[in-house]
Parts: structure tokens; sequence; C-alpha cells
């Protein structure tokens, strides 16, 4: 990883550094895929929430930690983002979820 005075040198270290993104696509593309082929396989409903909701978080995790660059970040940064996110997903849940619930019975 040296930018010395050979020709091609930064060239390798620049595709090096761009290859993370491409690995990391394809598994945003593998766990898409998976939550596709999760929906058109009719799995139980219970199921089907549970890993629709696990391959989204896997998603989040892989975006926030390689495109948004938190994956060398310290941890208190990580914890001032998470936690509220945490908050929010309970206060939306209180307020939204009765009502969730009160629409699968209305059929």
């Amino acid at each position: 990883m040296t930018h010395s005075g050979e020709p091609g040198a930064r060239t390798q270290v620049d595709s090096e550094g761009y290859r993370i993104y491409s690995v990391v696509w394809g598994w945003l593309l593998i766990l898409t895929l998976l939550e596709l082929g999760a929906v058109l396989v009719h799995v139980p409903r219970g199921l089907l929430v549970f890993l629709l909701l696990t391959m989204a978080l896997m998603k989040a995790a892989l975006i926030i930690a390689y495109f948004m660059h938190l994956r060398y970040e310290r941890l208190s940064l990580v914890y001032a983002v998470v936690t509220p996110m945490f908050f929010l997903a309970i206060v939306i849940f209180a307020f939204m979820g009765p009502d969730a619930f009160s629409v699968m019975h209305l059929r």
C-alpha cells in the first residue's frame, strides 16, 4: 500500500479499496434475492416476518458499516445512532402496533 513512484501503484491501491464495495453489493443482492425467494415460496406468515426482518437488519448493518463508513468508528458513535433508533422503533410500535394487529381481523 505504498504510494511509490511505480507506474500503476496508485491504481492497485484504488482497486483494492473499491473491491470491498463490490463484495458488499454482492451480499446485498444475495440477501434481496433470499427475501424475494422467501415471499415466493409462501413460507408461513410468522416465519416470513421473522426472516424478512432479520434479512432487512443484516442489509441495514452492511449499508451502515460500509457505505456510511461507520465500520471503524468508535463504539460510542454507533451507540449514538443505534440507541435513538431503538427507542423510536418502540414508540412507533406502541402507537401503530394495535392498529396493525386490528387490520388482520377485518377480513
